[in-house]
């Protein structure tokens, strides 16, 4: 089974921008979809981005598309999220998943049957 570990969050200011790291331990993510979803203060986990295996076809959340770019290696062992113009309103926990039920919208995290432990992002403004 594979286990994502995320890596790269950190504190920055309004604007600027930050890379995310998911990477694959146990098994690369090779054949699944990877996704990355966020959880603010107080909020629910929201979908942020997701990526397929084959064609590397990308989906974003509205409120992120044209800031934020979700890829992953030829070697299928690391997905990386690419923030950019970052503002407070994308303060969170993020969250890297591998899916795993296809039953369920691709959004959903009912979806995802394998979850990092999660790396902070914070914007101050």
């Amino acid at each position: 089974q594979v286990q994502p570990v995320e890596s790269g969050g950190g504190l920055v200011q309004a604007g600027a921008s930050l890379r995310l790291s998911c990477a694959a331990s146990g098994h690369s993510f090779s054949y699944y979809f990877v996704g990355w979803f966020r959880q603010g203060p107080g909020k629910d986990r929201e979908f942020v981005a997701g990526i397929t295996w084959m064609t590397k076809t990308t989906i974003y959340a509205d409120s992120v598309k044209g800031r934020f770019t979700i890829s992953r290696d030829s070697a299928e062992t690391t997905v990386y999220l690419q923030m950019t113009s970052l503002e407070p309103e994308d303060t969170a926990v993020y969250y890297c998943a591998v899916r795993a039920r296809s039953e369920y919208d691709i959004k959903s995290a009912l979806g995802y049957a394998y979850w990092g432990q999660g790396t902070q992002v914070t914007v101050s403004s």
